[in-house]
């Protein structure tokens, strides 16, 4: 919080010199609420900035409605292809010049968030870049509040991320937030908390040791020379979000240049998040599937001391503490089970050594809990701050085990080959949420 202050953002405001921002939101299939999103992103707050909605290959009517709302037209484009996507079949502008910010490019589909992302950088004009969905609600100041590192520090920063959270149950109207409320569905509820302790404890703590190896694919912006040349986004991965930042991390490495990777811990990004069983687990099989697959990719940084702290610490323990830990799981309730038929098991240490685990858990979560409650106030009511840290106590015993099967199943799916599509994440759509 003190940090914040280091450079007021007024002053920003009112400087000449402030950085061009460009956003880029890719969008396939999003005709129920693309109007909306759109008015919402154009609503941000920033003195030099503009909206690159990347349709790609949609199916449905979402470019038809980008184009007769925004009152678009064909223009001539000089598009540099400096990462390489799929086909551009062709770029829009408004005639409204109230949508001067407005850039819609018409891309081939090419399968995944990436190509459609590498597609809009291309297409962007300003030196830094915001990556988000264009289903997210961003704050209005979160790209002051993103791009302020870039301007305030003299080491080069080449990527900031910040908080998220989730808008199932959420008062929105017109693509705008209105009211916070926790989620009302179990799944939504878990993957709560799960942001809650990971973004403000994990991810700031990562970020105070410049050891930060995710920028959330949702909200991040990037020094746009360092991700061309680091070669963008790569398509193939099921991670692209952090395959791409491990790969910039490599690039400076290797031109032995320093760099900050920043985090701000405040929530600046709210999303829909699976609700249902089936697609939960679709999207956890991918994140374990992306996260193995950047890890070997990338296996030839480990222990290298060319690369640093992120050869020596990063990426030892995302191998040591996000990939073994699930397998490490599995091995343990074996041992258990067959501990307990052969009766070789020492119930009370087992009792103890349990308990304290728990504990631990629990005093990191509602600690995490009581901190964002103070700090920001997310919630609409005291009653919904309870229900959340009565989901803590339970989560351990009934979403977690659901995580580690994921986890295992996307491991599977590497090591065998066997393909795997990002899915469709089918969304409820905000038009019909209430306003109170």
């Amino acid at each position: 919080m003190k940090y914040q202050k280091y450079l007021e953002e007024e002053v920003l405001l009112r400087s000449n010199h402030i950085l061009g921002v460009s956003v880029v939101a890719p969008a396939f299939n999003e005709g129920l609420n693309i109007v909306y999103n759109v008015k919402s992103l154009l609503s941000l707050t920033y003195p030099k900035f503009e909206i690159i909605i990347v349709n790609d290959g949609s199916t449905d009517d979402t470019l038809q409605k980008l184009i007769t709302e925004f009152d678009l037209v064909k223009i001539d484009f000089y598009y540099q292809e400096k990462i390489v996507t799929q086909p551009v079949r062709g770029h829009y502008k408004s005639k409204n010049p109230v949508y001067s910010k407005l850039l819609v490019v018409d891309k081939v589909n090419g399968k995944s968030k990436a190509d459609a992302s590498n597609a809009g950088i291309n297409s962007s004009q300003y030196p830094l870049f915001l990556c988000t969905d264009v289903d997210c609600i961003l704050k209005q100041d979160t790209i002051l509040k993103l791009a302020k590192p870039f301007m305030e520090s003299q080491t080069r920063v080449i990527a900031s991320g910040a908080g998220i959270r989730i808008s199932n149950s959420c008062d929105v109207k017109e693509g705008f937030l209105f009211r916070v409320h926790y989620p009302k569905e179990w799944y939504p509820r878990f993957q709560e908390l799960e942001y809650v302790r990971s973004f403000l404890f994990g991810r700031m703590a990562w970020s105070q040791i410049n050891g930060l190896l995710l920028v959330s694919g949702g909200l991040g912006m990037f020094d746009k020379d360092i991700v061309i040349k680091a070669g963008g986004y790569w398509h193939k991965s099921l991670g692209e979000d952090m395959e791409l930042v491990t790969r910039m991390r490599k690039y400076m490495h290797d031109t032995k240049q320093k760099f900050l990777i920043k985090y701000i811990p405040e929530s600046l990004c709210w999303t829909e998040v699976p609700s249902t069983r089936q697609v939960f687990l679709r999207q956890r099989i991918r994140w374990a599937r992306g996260l193995v697959q950047t890890l070997y990719l990338h296996r030839n940084m480990f222990l290298n001391p060319k690369y640093g702290r992120t050869a020596f610490l990063v990426l030892p323990f995302f191998f040591s503490f996000e990939f073994l830990v699930p397998i490490i799981e599995f091995i343990g309730i074996i041992t258990l089970i067959s501990s307990f038929i052969f009766g070789i098991i020492d119930f009370q240490y087992l009792l103890i050594i349990s308990a304290l685990v728990y504990l631990f858990y629990l005093s990191i979560t509602i600690i995490s809990i009581l901190i964002d409650e103070i700090l920001y106030r997310s919630y609409a009511n005291y009653k919904e701050l309870i229900i959340l840290v009565a989901m803590a106590a339970i989560e351990p015993f009934v979403y977690h085990p659901i995580n580690v099967y994921a986890s295992l199943k996307g491991y599977w799916y590497f090591f065998t080959n066997k393909e795997q599509k990002w899915g469709v994440m089918v969304r409820k759509g905000f038009e019909k949420s209430p306003v109170k």
